[in-house]
């Protein structure tokens, strides 16, 4: 499943990044990159460790906790501590596919992949290509959006991001370890969830509704890991 999740942030938290990362340290963003990844990323990234980057991922992990629509698709276990990159001057990232495990620096914990998100931090006029292109069984998804909005997607998925020839392309990434490990079957509990709700603006209390429900959290029940 492919998701794309209006306003994480808001305007005025998308300027207070933007800001931060104006007197951030900018290093080569093969930092975080595996050995094939490497091979194909041509970007610049602020360090983990930089206080701006800390900041700004603790600002974003708090909005992520109140958002209703990621917390339904996501399931979120643990979440990786978001990064910020910038994409400038044909700078691009090769087809590749994300890492199974990452281990958040400093630390002892690992977290599986199971979804990879991008949280875009400038507005698509700002600069030209830049497009984050999704493989799927139906084909390349491309995705470019808003200032504070975010893509979710499977961490099984090749992926790219395509070379910016204008501007500049700057972004949070992040990965989660979600309850339920399989995409179909998070996709079908989101699919159930959000028709629960819609149910409820309409029926709320009813039996049916209330049976429905009842599915949804036996089937979590069956296949979360917590």
């Amino acid at each position: 499943m492919l998701l794309h999740i209006p306003g994480v942030l808001t305007q005025e938290q998308v300027a207070w990044c933007r800001q931060q990362m104006e007197t951030a340290d900018w290093v080569d963003g093969r930092v975080t990159a595996g050995h094939q990844s490497a091979m194909a990323k041509n970007n610049a990234q602020i360090p983990a460790d930089h206080p701006a980057a800390q900041a700004m991922g603790d600002m974003i992990l708090a909005a992520l906790e109140k958002n209703a629509l990621f917390l339904s698709a996501a399931l979120p276990l643990k979440v990786f501590p978001p990064l910020f990159n910038r994409y400038a001057g044909g700078q691009s990232f090769g087809i590749h596919v994300d890492n199974a495990i990452r281990q958040i620096p400093g630390t002892p914990h690992r977290v599986r992949t199971d979804l990879s998100a991008t949280l875009f931090l400038a507005d698509p006029e700002e600069y030209d290509g830049g497009e984050l292109l999704v493989e799927d069984t139906y084909g390349e998804h491309e995705v470019k959006l808003p200032a504070g909005d975010m893509v979710l997607y499977p961490s099984t998925s090749l992926h790219r991001v395509a070379p910016v020839t204008r501007g500049a392309r700057i972004a949070s990434f992040f990965w989660m370890q979600s309850m339920v490990r399989d995409d179909g079957e998070r996709t079908l509990l989101f699919d159930l969830d959000t028709t629960i709700q819609d149910l409820n603006r309409e029926a709320a209390g009813q039996p049916a509704v209330v049976r429905l429900t009842g599915i949804y959290h036996n089937l979590l029940r069956r296949w979360a890991e917590a």
